[in-house]
């Protein structure tokens, strides 16, 4: 049984507790917050020790195999880099929120500190684990859709925080530009268009066009003006043979063939019937390659993972401020290895 903590238990931190306190494989032996009460409250509630900081936590000397790091800063992203850092240098494996930061330098370091240390380090790309994405998985895997010709994502919500110009690109974005990757590999160029809702003094409407190394072309909606009425996410791929459409991360699947009418459709592919499910599956995932004591380099939604949509959303905000394509390879997208890790 894997020895899990927790740090930073607010709502999206209490999530992953209660998904670990349910699952057989982990016991919550920690739980960490700076803030004395929410720590306390916690413990009372999902098991565990609480603690006050990280440095207090591995001082402690209490063991443990896998934590997961939840705090959330500016952009949702500010505070990650400095817990992560302490757990990897204490060789202790960590899954992470996304976005891995929304500073990329400190997305480079991470990911360099723990390929340099080989401990595995995975960030809650929590859509490409749902079992409709792993079934359409499949089908690109398998050739079903035969040569992939584009992918079209649209991902939107509500929310009207006013936070950063880039709040929305930075905060919700590394679960589209994952989930692009997932099926289509990694981008070579990028363009973005963004606009200012009504009202709105961030950049919280975005399209962002892809050209990915192996040809594809994409093309990201991107919205934090969305109702309720509007759905989540729509996922299509397009090939040589058929199509594939995801709605709402998990919800339907349906393959339509290229040259007949006969369409096949899933709804709630492994009984999972709304995204508040997706942490549930990819948690799992990750207990279950660290149970099965997974290569560092061979984690599934890894922090390179998620630092290369990063990159790709640095690249697109870059796009927009100079009104040019971008080349990745032109970010600046380097290999740990070039990152002196912190």
């Amino acid at each position: 049984m894997l020895k899990v903590a927790v740090v930073g238990v607010g709502h999206i931190g209490s999530i992953h507790a209660s998904v670990y306190k349910d699952n057989p494989k982990t016991e919550i032996v920690a739980v960490c917050d700076s803030i004395v009460e929410k720590a306390d409250e916690a413990a009372k509630q999902f098991g565990g020790r609480a603690f006050y900081s990280v440095e207090e936590m591995l001082q402690s000397g209490i063991a443990l195999d896998l934590v997961s790091v939840c705090t959330k800063g500016e952009e949702n992203g500010s505070e990650h880099y400095a817990p992560t850092v302490q757990l990897l240098k204490a060789g202790i494996p960590v899954l992470g929120e996304k976005p891995i930061s929304n500073q990329l330098e400190e997305g480079r370091k991470m990911v360099a500190l723990a390929e340099k240390l080989k401990v595995p380090y995975a960030i809650n790309l929590n859509h490409r684990f749902t079992p409709a994405a792993v079934r359409a998985k499949e089908w690109v895997q398998t050739g079903r859709l035969g040569q992939l010709h584009m992918i079209n994502m649209r991902m939107w919500i509500n929310n009207p925080v006013e936070s950063s110009p880039w709040f929305h690109l930075r905060a919700l974005h590394p679960h589209s530009l994952d989930v692009m990757r997932y099926f289509c590999g990694d981008v070579k160029r990028v363009a973005a268009f963004m606009l200012k809702g009504e009202e709105r003094s961030i950049w919280s409407n975005t399209q962002v066009l892809l050209e990915f190394e192996n040809g594809v072309i994409g093309n990201l909606v991107g919205s934090y003006d969305a109702g309720a009425s509007y759905g989540l996410e729509r996922c299509e791929v397009v090939g040589s043979k058929g199509r594939f459409v995801i709605e709402d991360a998990c919800e339907q699947l349906t393959f339509y063939p290229r040259h007949s009418i006969e369409t096949e459709t899933y709804a709630y592919l492994g009984g999972m019937r709304s995204f508040n499910e997706t942490f549930k599956s990819r948690i799992s995932a990750f207990v279950d390659q660290l149970s099965d004591t997974v290569s560092y380099d061979e984690v599934d939604g890894s922090g390179r993972d998620a630092l290369k949509a990063q990159t790709i959303i640095e690249a697109a905000i870059r796009s927009w401020e100079t009104g040019t394509i971008v080349s990745i390879e032109d970010q600046a997208l380097k290999s740990s290895q070039e990152v002196q890790p912190s």
